[in-house]
């Protein structure tokens, strides 16, 4: 199988005014054709150290896929790189440029003169026509290596992709497999945890089996190489299966399902509302929490108040969470005693302070949806 790397080019990227979502949706892309992506790379718009770059990794990988710098501007130098890169002049190509001009009729303008910059492309380079957009993309291959430079804007992106540059992919490297993941997502239990758990299947080599630790969340990620996709899912499902029954309640979805999504669907099935009281140094975990669909309320009670019902232990933050009356009778009651009063009791965590919040926050909404799952498999909840 080939392996490839993407580059992602603008200074924009490097400076945090935009964020880069290509190189995660190309890499997904080509995964499942079986394309090994070897590296990932951001680079700022400058010409001599992006050819550079070019000529590093076509030393170490058959595809290169770039995004950006493909606009009509001095400080667009996708095209001027891959031509240095390769040792070749920029051609005008009229046939691109009869396409830069019908683009802009259709949008009701004249293209400007800086456009016809985008109608250059390196000598020898195969035109890849932009349907959605004004910047033509282009491959350029050598010695059975490709660059394949697409726009960065993620709509022009995403269509090319899809519809010019993996059919050509896979017709000149003969890609006959696919590369499928499936991720489950789990809550509630330490990276440290759930590798104990899953550590045999760690070893598996199709498929393979690995872990992503977030802040209260923990991704097991289930990837087969097959010929087929029907192939690749039927070697999943079985280890898929295993997982489920070894974290159990632990797993709360899979793909792109999110641990809010996920509550607010129980909440809304079980037709549960909760009233949220919180001490006051909870204010920046709680901001979020009570913006959701089934919080029906949120109270601040101080956590200095001694005859507090809700602050018995004075060392602690609370969180009370209540779902009112059902029936005559409370149907849920929690109470949550999170670190010290300023929240800086991270022994738990031992992660970075500044994500100690986002930690709190998914364990609420983990314990939350536990609480309810336990209530409703003893007949206390959701009888609909």
């Amino acid at each position: 199988m080939p392996t490839a790397q993407i580059l992602a080019i603008g200074t924009e990227l490097l400076l945090g005014v935009i964020t880069d979502t290509n190189t995660a949706y190309i890499a997904r892309s080509l995964n499942q054709y079986g394309v090994d992506i070897f590296k990932t790379g951001t680079i700022g718009d400058n010409e001599a150290r992006i050819a550079e770059e070019i000529r590093a990794i076509l030393q170490e990988s058959d595809i290169l896929i770039t995004t950006g710098g493909l606009g009509p501007t001095v400080d667009d130098p996708t095209r001027q790189a891959v031509a240095r890169a390769f040792g070749v002049e920029l051609d005008f190509y009229p046939e691109l440029w009869e396409q830069i001009e019908t683009r802009f009729r259709a949008y009701g303008r004249p293209p400007s003169e800086n456009n016809k910059r985008q109608a250059y492309l390196p000598r020898g380079a195969q035109a890849i026509e932009n349907p959605v957009g004004t910047a033509p993309a282009f491959a350029f291959w050598k010695e059975g290596k490709v660059v394949v430079s697409l726009p960065g804007v993620p709509s022009e992106m995403k269509t090319l992709l899809e519809d010019a540059v993996i059919p050509m992919l896979r017709e000149r490297f003969k890609l006959a497999g696919i590369t499928l993941s499936r991720t489950l997502r789990s809550a509630g239990m330490g990276e440290s945890n759930v590798d104990e758990l899953v550590s045999e299947l760690e070893k598996l080599s199709n498929p393979t089996v690995g872990l992503a630790a977030h802040p209260g969340q923990v991704d097991i990620r289930i990837t087969a190489k097959a010929p087929s996709r029907a192939e690749a899912e039927a070697l999943i499902r079985p280890v898929e299966e295993q997982v489920r029954r070894m974290l159990g309640v632990k797993i709360y979805g899979a793909d792109e399902d999110t641990l809010p999504a996920v509550l607010t669907k129980l909440t809304i099935d079980c037709d549960i509302h909760l009233d949220v009281l919180y001490t006051p140094a909870l204010e920046e975990i709680v901001a979020d929490v009570k913006t959701l669909p089934f919080v029906r309320s949120a109270r601040v009670v101080p956590s200095t108040d001694e005859n507090s019902l809700y602050n018995d232990v004075h060392d602690q933050d609370v969180l009370v969470l209540s779902a009112g009356e059902r029936a005559g009778k409370r149907a849920l009651d929690m109470s949550l005693r999170l670190g010290g009063k300023t929240l800086q009791d991270t022994r738990n965590f031992g992660g970075h302070p500044a994500l100690y919040p986002l930690w709190v926050k998914n364990y609420i909404f983990s314990f939350i949806r536990e609480s309810i799952l336990n209530l409703k498999e003893k007949g206390e909840l959701c009888k609909k």
